[in-house]
């Protein structure tokens, strides 16, 4: 009979051998077979066991230097656990190998089943992902075709690409890009319309005529700047912004109603007193005067309505400073979401700051980079 396939094995008896003096293979061989004969009985003998391949071959890997020898031994078996254990706790009771003393030790007996166990589960999730991949279930089928309609429905309106919903909607939605529109009408917003790129084209105030104007731009600079002509070249409403540097066209359906209905009560749209209010030269030239002293500090400062400076502080302390009503917040810093809320809860009158970040707007205060105050 030949030796026990490693794929039939069940298990992997692991030894190490120790010899004082110098042996080959043939002499471990010959030590087992010939220490072990009779010891076990009949259903256990190793020679009987080879000869009916419930034992494997004896694979022995040896180390001969200084003159002593030291190596591994592994026997593959098909018994069941109990006769492996009883098997590999025999070698432990040879002690001669050759002329030569030596000390075999069971490491370890592998369950070679486990690792064939592994591999079905391993393999069983692949060919499972795969056959999903392959076969998708109907709801995915009926989201797909869905989408892909939705995206057919783009429509050409006035020279611009739009979802079929603007030509009779009240509300127009304004987006950077085309990818932008296909993005809403994906996910249910067909009332879009595309700028086509980041310079709003002077047609766009026609299309807005009679109707609610909302822009809905990306959460990075290019949506600032396109903001910042929106609002010189059209009347908007309201809008809405995708998170920090993401663009609409990422958005999730989550993330763009989340957006829209955000919109609502976006702080980029005045009221018509923030809109009216005006500095007085006179203000405007002691609100230059206390920025300039604030050049390099990195501080906040607070204003009563005689323009007198009642606190001082770090940027760093927004959070933390506590104060009833002031006139005006002025600060050696871009306006941020932190200023404008410290601004609102103190009832100020207007912020002026060095510069006006994209995310940090208010229906409540006049917001005012620098270049803004000296025009």
């Amino acid at each position: 009979m030949g030796k026990v396939s490693q794929n039939s094995a069940n298990y992997l008896i692991k030894a190490k051998i120790e010899s004082n003096g110098v042996i080959e293979k043939s002499d471990v061989v010959g030590a087992i077979f010939g220490q072990t004969e009779g010891l076990l009985g009949e259903e256990l003998d190793l020679r009987e066991l080879r000869n009916h391949g419930k034992v494997g071959r004896f694979e022995v890997d040896l180390d001969n230097s200084g003159g002593s020898t030291q190596g591994d031994i592994e026997i593959s078996t098909s018994l069941d656990a109990a006769d492996t254990a009883i098997l590999a706790s025999s070698l432990e009771t040879i002690e001669k190998v050759g002329p030569t003393r030596s000390d075999i030790r069971i490491e370890n007996i592998l369950d070679v089943r486990s690792s064939k166990r592994d591999y079905i589960l391993k393999r069983s999730k692949q060919l499972l992902n795969d056959m999903k991949r392959e076969n998708p279930d109907m709801s995915e089928l009926k989201q797909e075709i869905k989408q892909e309609t939705r995206e057919e429905e783009i429509i050409d309106y006035k020279g611009f690409q739009a979802g079929p919903d603007v030509r009779f909607s009240d509300e127009v939605i304004l987006v950077e890009g085309v990818a932008d529109v296909k993005n809403l009408v994906r996910n249910g917003v067909k009332n879009s319309v595309a700028l086509g790129g980041t310079s709003v084209p002077d047609r766009i105030p026609t299309i807005l005529e009679d109707r609610e104007a909302t822009a809905f731009l990306d959460g990075d600079r290019g949506g600032d700047l396109i903001l910042e002509e929106l609002e010189s070249k059209t009347d908007l409403d309201s809008v809405a912004r995708a998170p920090e540097d993401l663009e609409v066209e990422e958005l999730s359906e989550k993330q763009i109603y989340e957006a829209l209905r955000d919109k609502e009560s976006s702080k980029y749209v005045e009221s018509e007193e923030v809109q009216d209010f005006k500095l007085e030269e006179s203000e405007r030239s002691r609100v230059v005067e206390v920025m300039d002293d604030l050049v390099a500090t990195r501080a906040v400062n607070l204003l009563n309505e005689d323009l007198e400076v009642v606190e001082k502080f770090p940027a760093d302390m927004i959070n933390s400073v506590e104060q009833n009503q002031v006139y005006a917040v002025l600060c050696d810093l871009e306006i941020n979401e932190d200023i404008v809320n410290l601004a609102e809860d103190m009832d100020a009158s207007y912020v002026v700051g060095r510069a006006l970040s994209g995310t940090a707007n208010s229906s409540d205060l006049q917001l005012l980079s620098e270049e803004q105050l000296k025009d």
